[in-house]
């Protein structure tokens, strides 16, 4: 049986059949995606990702594999956690976190973890999923639609710290912002326990417009365009930046 697996270290998802429009979200290495359409737009392929967000995506980033490839053709044998591979052919490649890895790829430096191993290495852990984007996203510039430490938005973010401790979360902030359940209102945001997720609107209608994720002791982390990225901000005594990200906040929820 085959199917349709991205072929690149990390491929775009775009709003619209064109290489110029908007980036939605991104797709990594060796994740499988449903092809949508008939094929009509070729080479451009409507598709449906893991999470069921839908976009469109050039063909040149895919290709059909057999799904013997991979465990009971759900799910990889390995996965990256930022990592330099050399496939079966010879080609050399950067993989970034989340990706995963071919069954015949020889991995050459940095790390990866096995898919046993997962649920030791990554707990179901709020708390513990935010010690991840502590981790594993420093440095990260912001960059809309993406999904990996080497740039990323704040809902991708969240997104991919929580997958990785075994909590499936939307791709957006407004869907992430109706799961789970709500533990504060009004400004509370300084008594958030670590893992819980606040929500931003800078919209007249109030529509989340960003996420953060809590560290306890009035701190949260996040992916701030203001900020050019990753940031920990401190509610204790915020700076100018944060005050206006404070005079935003909507609500807060709690997903386990």
């Amino acid at each position: 049986m085959s199917a349709l697996v991205v072929r690149v270290s990390v491929a775009p998802v775009n709003g619209d059949p064109r290489a110029g429009s908007e980036q939605v979200t991104q797709a990594l290495a060796g994740h499988p995606v449903e092809r949508l359409d008939s094929g009509e737009r070729e080479p451009w392929l409507r598709v449906r990702l893991r999470d069921g967000y839908e976009g469109w995506m050039h063909r040149g980033y895919l290709s059909d594999v057999d799904r013997s490839d991979t465990p009971n053709g759900s799910g990889p044998a390995r996965v990256s956690l930022g990592c330099v591979v050399r496939d079966a052919s010879g080609a050399r490649r950067t993989l970034p976190l989340g990706a995963w890895l071919d069954a015949g790829a020889l991995v050459e430096s940095g790390e990866v973890v096995e898919r046993a191993e997962m649920a030791q290495r990554f707990p179901a852990s709020a708390e513990a999923a935010a010690r991840t984007a502590c981790a594993r996203f420093e440095g990260t510039p912001y960059e809309w639609g993406g999904l990996t430490p080497w740039g990323a938005d704040c809902s991708g973010l969240v997104q991919v710290v929580f997958g990785l401790h075994g909590i499936a979360l939307p791709r957006d902030a407004r869907a992430q912002a109706e799961c789970g359940e709500s533990v504060a209102a009004g400004n509370a945001l300084g008594a958030l326990e670590a893992g819980d997720l606040a929500f931003f609107s800078d919209r007249d209608d109030g529509r989340i417009t960003h996420v953060a994720i809590a560290l306890g002791a009035a701190r949260l982390v996040h992916l701030g365009l203001g900020r050019g990225g990753y940031a920990i901000e401190n509610l204790a005594a915020p700076d100018a930046y944060a005050r206006a990200l404070l005079s935003r906040f909507r609500w807060a929820r709690r997903v386990r």
